[in-house]
């Protein structure tokens, strides 16, 4: 949690939990060269008791001879849920004191007391085994939780033997607060109904379910890198291979798919991800379904996830006189150039493995533009006997429904003379060593 020498900031409400924590770091400091820092968050909530609070906070870190850095935040004007709003401005405060390397750990005052709550709380709520790891002794950014192993009471009989104040929050006891009602009401009832040990068991299952986790979070990397195509700001599954694996990683591998997706697992709870795997179980075909802040997408063998909110527009068309490049609206680029002859040149891999598409330079004579295909475009392709519609040859060749809003088709005046993936018109293309030839090129975003 803390190795020597590290500067700590101390995040101090001024509660029992936060002063005890303070006080026992300034006790080992010395012999493990900590140098701390009184962190405090005013979350603008209650007025003068705020302010108080603010500034007993700060009279304790001078008192102490300590540096002292206070946050003041308008957490209301937020809006939504004030609890977790206040988690965020203290998480954010946290964070960029320390990604701005002016400390190396923050130490806050949760206890076994919290741990149990957030473990019933999130039970609650229908929390899976990654909920039921609760509240973690150290986390990635560096927060760490010295008291966790230690009961609330426990806390304020060691404060009481040394005479040492702490202020009492009268928000702690608002019933309008689901954690409180926990704290104050359910698990009183339930320790002395049903488990007089109930909070160390709690504490407990957020041990198992922590090391559960952190088993399931190497193999699910594992299957993270064999199986999610990242396409910003999409990830995509083959439905079949997630559909083929044990419900247990389907389900983490999904989540994991979904919190890249949206940057977040805020909202989706069991049957989003239920709904999701029978979607990817379906036999093939096409869906869609939306989540809080998620949309997904079934095609083929393919899901997409991706943020939920409005799609591109879909209709564009550039116009083109060689040599030029045309930035599409997918990321991707088309390059047209004349050549003397046509050239043996592969496309790398654009995604497709394609040819580069050469045609004819002289048989091309009204303007060039590349569009996005449209419903009803049809044209003949090299080694086709007639034209075929472009939405056929889509389905032959399985391109997912969300690729085709915008699929590049060149256009000599309201001709169709070259379309991605699927090459020249049959009319326009060019023979080897035949020239001058227009070479296009399709360059993957």
């Amino acid at each position: 949690m803390l190795p020597p020498g590290q500067r700590v900031g101390v995040g101090l409400s001024g509660g029992a939990d936060s002063m005890c924590l303070l006080h026992l770091l300034m006790e080992m400091a010395p012999e493990w060269g900590w140098r701390l820092t009184v962190l405090h968050v005013d979350h603008g909530l209650r007025g003068a008791a705020s302010l108080a609070d603010a500034e007993f906070v700060e009279r304790e870190a001078a008192r102490l001879g300590l540096p002292f850095i206070l946050e003041r935040a308008d957490v209301r004007a937020l809006g939504g849920n004030l609890e977790q709003a206040g988690r965020e401005v203290r998480r954010a405060f946290f964070r960029r004191l320390l990604s701005g390397g002016q400390l190396d750990r923050v130490a806050v005052g949760h206890t076994r007391s919290d741990q149990a709550e957030t473990v019933l709380y999130r039970f609650l709520r229908g929390a899976g085994t990654a909920g039921l790891a609760g509240i973690r002794p150290v986390t990635a950014e560096g927060i760490v939780r010295p008291l966790l192993a230690i009961d609330r009471g426990e806390v304020e009989r060691w404060l009481r033997e040394r005479g040492i104040g702490w202020r009492e929050d009268a928000s702690n006891r608002d019933p309008v607060f689901d954690r409180n009602r926990i704290r104050h009401e359910l698990l009183p009832a339930l320790t002395r109904e049903w488990n007089p040990a109930l909070t160390a068991t709690l504490a407990n299952i957020a041990d198992w379910a922590r090391e559960e986790e952190a088993w399931w979070e190497d193999e699910i990397g594992r299957l993270a890198t064999e199986l999610l195509v990242e396409k910003p700001p999409a990830v995509l599954v083959s439905a079949g291979a997630l559909a083929g694996l044990p419900a247990a990683p389907a389900r983490r591998l999904l989540r994991r798919a979904i919190e890249r997706a949206k940057g977040d697992l805020r909202g989706i709870d069991f049957e989003h991800v239920r709904t999701i795997l029978d979607m990817a179980a379906a036999p093939e075909g096409h869906g869609r379904m939306q989540a809080p802040g998620l949309d997904v997408f079934r095609s083929f063998d393919w899901l997409r996830l991706a943020p939920a909110g409005p799609a591109p527009a879909r209709d564009f068309r550039l116009p083109i006189e060689p040599p030029a490049r045309a930035e599409l609206p997918d990321g991707s680029a088309l390059c047209a150039e004349i050549l003397q002859k046509q050239e043996s040149t592969e496309d790398g891999d654009s995604g497709y493995n394609v040819k580069v598409g050469c045609l004819q330079w002289n048989r091309v004579t009204a303007p060039l533009a590349v569009r996005n295909w449209r419903p009803g475009d049809r044209y003949r392709p090299v080694g086709f006997s007639s034209e075929t519609k472009i939405k056929t040859l889509f389905q032959d060749a399985r391109v997912p429904l969300w690729e085709r809003r915008h699929w590049p088709v060149l256009t000599s005046g309201e001709e169709i003379v070259w379309v991605r993936r699927f090459g020249p018109a049959a009319e326009y293309a060019a023979s080897p060593g035949e020239g001058p030839v227009l070479c296009i090129r399709d360059l993957p975003g």
